[in-house]
């Protein structure tokens, strides 16, 4: 892989400057307006302009203190985490996470609301009514809450934010940003919302804020009520062209798969889903009439830890999708890691080893395979990388082949 060379224009190069030393500015604070020339390789003079941006737009804020250097004082930059806030809010298929965090990552509070099968209007109704709590939470703090970020578990157009499909939400062409900013930000005079897909979001968090080391390139594999990843590549999103890139939930795992039509949940997603396990567990236990009509998948893994043969059986099922899910996209994509997270996957040490083994000697190299560090909170902390990135009119210039 090599990288090629850009015409940029005059414009683009101010915004990637731009976008440089505030990059350096929150990696490095506090740190000096020389400092950045030097490490950035850009003029003094130009990063003195666009510092003065940074601090009018209050990303940015000049401290009293002063350190000595050469016997001169210089005034050092911080980045203004503490006052810049972000709603995020996590719309799971049975239930609905939200915070308020600052720009650092930090959680200052949360809420959690269950809707199990609420479905349209009332997801709707729960959605604005949460988000309307938060902010009222968020007026007590010190900071400007710069936008409202909701991570929703299906396609999400990347241009207007309407919601192609959700089969957890039965929403179909929902047009979910329109209508949150109808109510949160009328005529742009209020609070900024926007949309993305959930699995997008929580890789966007585990990069920033969970990983202890730095990389470029991550897919997150989340298995929940449903089954998505979310693909990094080069620090961005990588969305696809209709915003359908990591929908791995609809992956045909055998030739079985090519004689069905799937509408709603996806075919791999059926099968290792917690939707997926619980009704396979059904399945296997009304053929030894066992009544389990309200199992779980939580419930199979323990019956797996306590050596029940029918809870072993949908335990390997499970391994052999997820080992197929995790084999293609380490040789589709070969990310620097692999993240696993979501409901399901608090069952980890029954699920990651034993599919690292099932993919060995059957793939030329085995992926990093780690669990989620953020688990539920990845999705919010991915929106306030969102909101920033969006707000800060961050830019990003790559081309890679």
């Amino acid at each position: 892989m090599k990288t090629l060379p850009l015409k940029v224009s005059a414009a683009e190069m101010r915004s990637i400057n731009r976008s440089a030393v505030m990059e350096f500015i929150r990696a490095n604070s506090p740190t000096f307006r020389s400092e950045i020339a030097e490490a950035l390789n850009i003029s003094l003079p130009t990063v003195m302009r666009i510092v003065d941006e940074w601090v009018a737009a209050g990303f940015v804020i000049e401290t009293d203190e002063r350190a000595p250097s050469g016997g001169r004082r210089r005034q050092l930059l911080k980045f203004n985490a503490q006052g810049n806030l972000v709603i995020g809010v996590d719309l799971g298929g049975t239930k609905c996470y939200g915070a308020v965090a600052n720009m650092d990552g930090a959680i200052l509070c949360e809420r959690t609301l269950t809707h199990h099968a609420t479905r349209r209007e009332e997801s709707y109704a729960m959605l604005e009514g949460l988000i309307a709590d938060l902010l009222a939470d968020a007026r007590g703090m010190a900071g400007i809450v710069r936008g409202v970020c909701v991570g929703v578990p299906g396609v999400v157009a990347v241009d207007d934010g309407v919601v192609q499909v959700c089969p957890a939400l039965d929403w179909e062409n929902f047009p979910l940003q329109e209508r949150l900013n109808h109510r949160f930000n009328p005529n742009g005079r209020g609070t900024p919302v926007v949309i993305e897909n959930d699995v997008n979001l929580a890789a966007l968090g585990e990069l920033w804020f969970g990983l202890e080391e730095e990389v470029e390139s991550l897919v997150l594999v989340a298995v929940g009520t449903g089954v998505g990843a979310g693909v990094v590549v080069n620090g961005m999103v990588f969305p696809g062209a209709q915003g359908m890139a990591g929908e791995i939930g609809y992956l045909l795992p055998d030739r079985a798969s090519l004689e069905q039509t799937y509408p709603g949940f996806g075919a791999l997603e059926q099968r290792i889903s917690g939707t997926g396990i619980a009704a396979r567990a059904r399945q296997i236990l009304a053929e030894r009439q066992v009544d389990a009509e309200n199992i779980t998948a939580e419930a199979v893994f323990a019956a797996a830890r306590q050596g029940e043969d029918w809870a072993r059986t949908v335990l390997a099922e499970t391994v052999d999708g997820l080992a197929q899910a995790v084999a293609a996209i380490q040789l589709v994509l070969n990310p620097e890691i692999i993240l696993l997270s979501g409901g399901v996957m608090r069952a980890g040490d029954l699920l990651v080893e034993p599919v690292l083994k099932r993919l060995e000697g059957r793939i030329p190299q085995l992926p990093r395979l780690l669990l989620s560090r953020l688990d539920y909170r990845a999705g919010v902390l991915g929106g306030v990388v969102k909101i920033f990135r969006r707000q800060a009119g961050l830019f990003r210039v790559m081309k890679v082949v």
